[in-house]
């Protein structure tokens, strides 16, 4: 790669980050961009070098969202492992299903979630009035864990951005806690694809490295800006990224 290359790929990866830290999504950023500078480069290794730049990043958004934002770390923890476990069974079983069975069905979920977003102003902007019992935000964590988890490893864009809505919807949670918590079980779903994708060889570490050195730096900038500028902030920029992923999503899919 010359220069030219190496700039347009830490650009993309630092813009990733910060989309990444704020909604999620940042996937779609980096995998396309990998594409047309090394087009080559089969989808698994680029899915891997993606993976090793996501986890750093979502490893610094979460230690930066940590300082400001009280979690629930014993619902948390054992979550980001489940998610781990099933996004490295979901790398491990992509090959086996047809990926693009899966696109038609996410466009019409971001849809789906554009319009709740849009016509439920207060979702995520306020604090429910009865937070949710104990019980129901374990479950609710661990079911989502699972769940979205699994489609990280499969497929992965939105990931975050489907843990930030389930959590704001299903518990009430505003939107700067919701992309709290959402970091913490996106980081065990990276780094569940990331190990089975290094250990089969479907990493390019150097550029990876790279990479991610540019993904923490926009994490770290992205998660502060959720922080001082709050949820109305972040709902927007959801708004902006779920319309992004359905367009690029459907160029894919049918362009």
């Amino acid at each position: 790669m010359g220069v030219a290359d190496w700039a347009v790929l830490l650009t993309a990866a630092t813009a990733a980050g910060w989309v990444d830290a704020v909604v999620g999504g940042g996937g779609l950023i980096i995998l396309p961009t990998l594409f047309v500078v090394l087009p080559g480069v089969a989808p698994a290794t680029a899915l891997g070098t993606n993976k090793l730049a996501a986890f750093s990043g979502t490893s610094a958004a979460v230690m930066t969202f940590a300082r400001k934002v009280p979690m629930r770390w014993k619902a948390l923890l054992p979550a980001a492992l489940i998610a781990a476990v099933v996004a490295g069974c979901g790398s491990a079983a992509v090959s086996l299903i047809d990926r693009e069975l899966f696109i038609p069905i996410v466009m019409v979920v971001l849809v789906g979630v554009a319009i709740f977003v849009t016509m439920r102003p207060a979702i995520g902007v306020t604090m429910a009035t009865h937070p949710p019992t104990r019980r129901k935000t374990i479950y609710v964590i661990g079911i989502a864990a699972g769940v979205i988890g699994l489609y990280d490893g499969l497929l992965g864009p939105g990931t975050g951005t489907f843990l930030i809505i389930t959590f704001a919807t299903l518990l009430g949670t505003e939107f700067v806690r919701a992309a709290a918590m959402a970091k913490v079980i996106n980081c065990g779903s990276n780094l569940g694809s990331l190990i089975f994708l290094g250990a089969t060889g479907h990493v390019l570490w150097a550029l990876g490295l790279a990479m991610a050195v540019a993904n923490i730096a926009g994490s770290i900038v992205g998660s502060r800006m959720a922080l001082a500028r709050g949820a109305g902030f972040v709902r927007i920029v959801l708004l902006v990224v779920v319309v992004a992923m359905v367009i690029r999503l459907g160029w894919q899919q049918f362009g």
